[in-house]
Parts: C-alpha cells; sequence; structure tokens
C-alpha cells in the first residue's frame, strides 16, 4: 500500500492535536515517507518516515500549534482498507518532548 499524493484527516484522536479539521498530505517514494499537516490547533506540521512492511509505517512529526507551542513525536502505524476502498492509519504515538503523553489515533482517507 502507498501513501503518495493521499490525504487524510482524524477520525480517533483523543489524547493528540490533530482534529477532523486538521489535514495531512502524505508523499511516497520508494520506502520514504514525506508529509505536511496543518489545521484546527496545528498552525504547521511536517513527517519524515519509512514503510517498513507492505502494511506498516514508522513516522516522526513535528509541528507548531496555533498557540505558538513546538511539539514533536513518533509512532507505528498500521495501513488497512476500509470496505469501501479508502486507505486507514492506525497509530499508536507519543510525543518526544512536553510530557512525553502518547496514545492511539486513526486517519482516513479525503479526496
Amino acid at each position: 500500500m502507498n501513501l503518495d499524493n493521499k490525504k487524510f484527516v482524524a477520525t480517533e484522536n483523543k489524547s493528540g492535536l490533530s482534529s477532523n479539521e486538521t489535514i495531512f498530505h502524505y508523499f511516497q517514494n520508494g520506502t520514504t515517507i514525506t508529509g505536511k499537516y496543518k489545521g484546527g490547533a496545528i498552525q504547521e506540521g511536517f513527517i519524515i518516515g519509512k514503510q517498513t512492511q507492505d502494511s506498516e509505517i514508522k513516522l516522526l512529526y513535528q509541528c507548531l500549534t496555533t498557540e505558538g507551542e513546538l511539539k514533536a513525536g513518533e509512532s507505528t502505524g498500521i495501513i488497512s482498507k476500509t470496505p469501501n476502498g479508502k486507505l486507514k492509519l492506525s497509530f499508536d504515538w507519543n510525543w518526544l518532548n512536553g510530557d512525553l503523553s502518547g496514545g492511539k489515533s486513526e486517519y482516513l482517507e479525503i479526496e
């Protein structure tokens, strides 16, 4: 499964900053994944990572919040398909600065 030029929104992220107002735009070249995100509480965010298996990815991310806070984190994700053929990302993640908390989140592909 490939994330090149795919966009996603959060459908589940109780303890994180991203919401259904945050648009994630991924790019993929081989196993290298990059991306950017913004919206909601995120003023600007960037992603770098890699695909480790056909359905598994590992990402590092950093963002500037609308309140001026710099945040950085890491995640391991599973790529799956919904019954209607859209991609779904399911992450276990944690912050690398601040309170070092973490959680689980899910994102669904949008047009």
